[in-house]
């Protein structure tokens, strides 16, 4: 059974997992219900920073003309394209991580105790540890996009959707609701639980990646698409 893969994530994002997923030899296809857009801040003062955190490359992407106001700053990076994307901004990347943001606030420098964390609109909270302060800029944000104009026609047939954020989840249960869909007949894979949990109920399966990025996702999706096609069992999992 070759199931197609579904990438909902914007641009350019999208076409980076689909180009990821073919060399896996997955179907995969890019169908974003969002676009990213960057949206007007207000810089904190470099003299009040000592490094940045950064959790998506789309902060860099568009964060716009004050981002100069830091380079050559310390940064944290959530991932490496998070951290190639601060690189070519001219900020100092000291550290990238795997397993999401706050994981990366574990391996800061002792003199690295007031961050500047560029986000999105929609962002994940984190655990502040004591002695640690964050000032949050939000830079850009996720808009969604009219219903595909073939949404309907490609999940009348089963497919393994993959969800990369809380937000992409919620949308497309909605769609499938929306244009009645039977959840009983798509796989989604999920990049962290709590994505997972914003998806809801009634999948054929819903599973979470190990760890929360996207070789670990594609990882799951590879899994996934091998179970379903030897006709073996998909468990449920967070």
């Amino acid at each position: 059974m070759s199931l197609p893969v579904l990438v909902l994530r914007p641009e350019p994002g999208a076409a980076a997992t689909v180009d990821a997923a073919r060399t896996m030899g997955l179907d995969a296809r890019a169908m974003p219900l969002f676009v990213v857009r960057g949206i007007s801040w207000q810089p904190v003062p470099r003299k009040q920073v000592d490094a940045l955190l950064l959790g998506s490359a789309n902060a860099l992407r568009q964060g716009g003309d004050a981002l100069a106001l830091y380079h050559g700053m310390p940064a944290y990076a959530v991932g490496v394209k998070t951290a190639e994307a601060a690189r070519a901004a001219g900020l100092d990347v000291i550290a990238t991580g795997q397993g999401g943001l706050q994981q990366m606030l574990g391996a800061l420098r002792p003199e690295h105790r007031r961050l500047l964390r560029l986000a999105g609109r929609e962002r994940v909270e984190l655990d502040v540890p004591v002695g640690i302060t964050i000032l949050t800029r939000d830079v850009y944000a996720s808009e969604p996009l009219p219903q595909p104009a073939d949404f309907a026609h490609t999940m009348t047939q089963p497919a393994l959707v993959l969800l990369h954020s809380g937000e992409a989840a919620a949308r497309f249960a909605t769609l499938c609701d929306e244009t009645c869909i039977a959840r009983d007949r798509v796989l989604v894979a999920a990049i962290a639980p709590r994505v997972a949990t914003r998806a809801g109920k009634g999948w054929a399966t819903l599973r979470s990646a190990k760890q929360p990025n996207d070789a670990a996702l594609l990882a799951l999706a590879a899994e996934m698409c091998e179970e379903a096609g030897s006709g073996s069992p998909l468990p449920e999992q967070g």
